[in-house]
């Protein structure tokens, strides 16, 4: 017999602010389920509460990420203690990654960790992400690298993973899987998007059998005003709202 998902309402409990985080962070976790990106129940999206540097949503242990919801979403503390007495349990482990770059990353409102094919693929190969694709270069112009130290459970490893992240916004962990973070959840999701599309899209291509052609260094160094400049500045926020609408239109109740 299967569990219940008890709902626990946390609209009346908590802030305009917090709801609307809440509201965007379960939408970011349907969004990764829809395009297959998600792994049962494990892997993790966090986000930081409005107005709080020590506070963070993240999704109850146990639920598949097409079943979260703004009130099913837990509030933790940097260390992975739950707050507000909410009777759902996360999963400490797997918030080490996770505490790690939101307490060294003032701007890290919005934290994607992801095992997809793909994006393990890349992370196994020697040379990592290569700029042969114009999606790639997004990516590329702002990335960085962490070496495989086993499961993230040993809290040393957290400030040799923030040293790898520098100022970056996405990272490869090698033999791992996928990171990226934004100010925002929006920031986040167009930073994970782009990495992961990339990913792909090289497998594809390795897989053809055929020379590959990279694009030239100066190209990449350039990209990051090319990409504001097709954002008109906004970032994720230019393409959140239709992600939005997408997700009303195939089941809204991500934000109940």
């Amino acid at each position: 017999m299967s569990e219940k998902v008890v709902p626990f309402d946390r609209r009346n409990s908590c802030s305009d602010a917090e709801w609307q985080a809440r509201i965007d962070l379960a939408a970011c976790y349907r969004l990764v389920a829809l395009y297959g990106w998600d792994d049962l129940i494990f892997t993790h999206i966090s986000a930081r509460v409005p107005g709080s540097h020590d506070h963070f949503l993240v999704n109850r242990y146990g639920l598949m990420f097409e079943e979260m919801t703004a009130s099913n979403l837990v509030k933790v503390g940097l260390d992975g203690t739950v707050i507000d007495d909410d009777p759902n349990a996360i999963n400490p482990a797997g918030f080490t990654i996770h505490s790690a770059v939101h307490e060294a990353r003032p701007d890290a409102g919005c934290v994607i960790h992801l095992h997809t094919n793909a994006g393990v693929a890349v992370s196994a190969q020697e040379e990592g992400l290569l700029p042969i694709s114009q999606t790639a270069l997004f990516p590329l112009a702002q990335i960085s690298y962490h070496d495989y130290e086993g499961v993230a459970l040993n809290p040393d490893e957290k400030q040799r993973l923030v040293a790898d992240l520098g100022h970056g916004k996405v990272m490869i962990l090698r033999n791992h899987g996928t990171l990226a973070i934004g100010a925002t959840v929006a920031d986040a999701f167009l930073n994970i998007y782009s990495l992961e599309r990339a990913c792909a899209m090289q497998i594809m291509a390795q897989a053809g059998g055929g020379k590959l052609r990279h694009v030239s260094k100066p190209i990449v160094d350039g990209i990051m005003a090319q990409a504001k400049e097709v954002t008109r500045g906004l970032g994720g926020a230019l393409a959140w709202p239709a992600l939005l609408r997408k997700l009303d239109r195939i089941d809204p109740s991500y934000r109940t």
